[in-house]
């Protein structure tokens, strides 16, 4: 096998929840996350010259070992000893720095593409177990579907596919550092939680009007307070129809889930109307567990 076309896949967070700062630094979370159809392209080939190479359509993009499809592809060739190199072509379409999972999701592809590739036989838990290592989201991104993480985020139970419907992505014209999100967040008894149990529940009864009412993201506290364009894209898309609309990750995207195209539609214009945001798709779940 000398080539392979590659899929890898974005996520939303239906509910996110932190639960508190561990003694290493890291934070407890719980979440509920959802892979959606928006995906970045990556073409992954075989070459007899050793090592690996990375091209990218974003010039800012680091193409050496900063970038996590290199360092995925570095740690199985290191492991299983291949002499063969990689050419890595990626073509990214998820926003970049936007609470997707854009990077863990590249990552994930191409620990599947190099097992495939190079036939090395490894599970996909096995494959999870060294994703890792990469990042927290990265086991997530190799199971794909709905899932219920916890720990850091690398702790999944698979859960029911959440009920279709249109999902509007959204990402204004400004970065967000995850670093500088938790490092404000303030976790105390005054502390508003999200209803995680609640999303996990209709997502089971398969409401998918309940399951938008329970979702939230208690990163928004901090995040919204110092964009306040995170505020004004959720409350467009309330205004156009949206079940609700929700930061994602650390943000700054905002995702909205409608009951129909037709509203969702009227809430793209506006938001490109208004120029709140940088980047704006219109795409649905993604129900698939198999990796492609």
């Amino acid at each position: 096998m000398k080539e392979l076309n590659l899929r890898a896949l974005a996520k939303i967070n239906l509910g996110l929840d932190v639960l508190r700062r561990r003694e290493d630094g890291y934070h407890e979370v719980r979440m509920v996350m959802q892979t959606v159809q928006l995906y970045d392209r990556i073409i992954l080939r075989r070459t007899r010259k050793p090592g690996i190479e990375v091209s990218t359509n974003l010039y800012y993009l680091p193409v050496n070992e900063n970038n996590l499809v290199y360092k995925a592809a570095k740690l199985l060739m290191e492991e299983f000893s291949i002499s063969e190199g990689v050419h890595i072509s990626l073509r990214k379409y998820i926003p970049v720095a936007a609470g997707m999972a854009g990077g863990s999701s590249d990552a994930a592809a191409i620990l599947f593409g190099m097992n495939r590739m190079f036939r090395l036989g490894l599970s996909r838990e096995e494959l999870m177990e060294r994703g890792v290592k990469l990042g927290a989201d990265v086991p997530y991104c190799l199971l794909r579907g709905t899932a219920l993480a916890e720990g850091i985020g690398e702790k999944l139970t698979p859960l029911k596919p959440a009920p279709r419907c249109p999902v509007l992505i959204a990402k204004p014209a400004i970065s967000v550092s995850t670093k500088f999100v938790y490092e404000h967040l303030v976790l105390d008894e005054n502390t508003l939680h999200p209803d995680i149990d609640g999303v996990v529940e209709a997502i089971e009864a398969g409401d998918v009007r309940a399951m938008a009412g329970a979702m939230g993201n208690v990163l928004e506290t901090v995040t919204c307070a110092h964009y306040p364009v995170i505020g004004q894209i959720k409350e467009t898309m309330m205004e156009h129809g949206a079940m609700n609309a929700l930061m994602s990750g650390s943000g700054p995207t905002v995702f909205g889930l409608f009951e129909g195209k037709v509203a969702a539609k009227e809430a793209l214009y506006a938001l490109k109307e208004q120029n709140l945001a940088k980047q704006v798709y219109l795409t649905d779940m993604y129900q698939n567990r198999r990796l492609q």
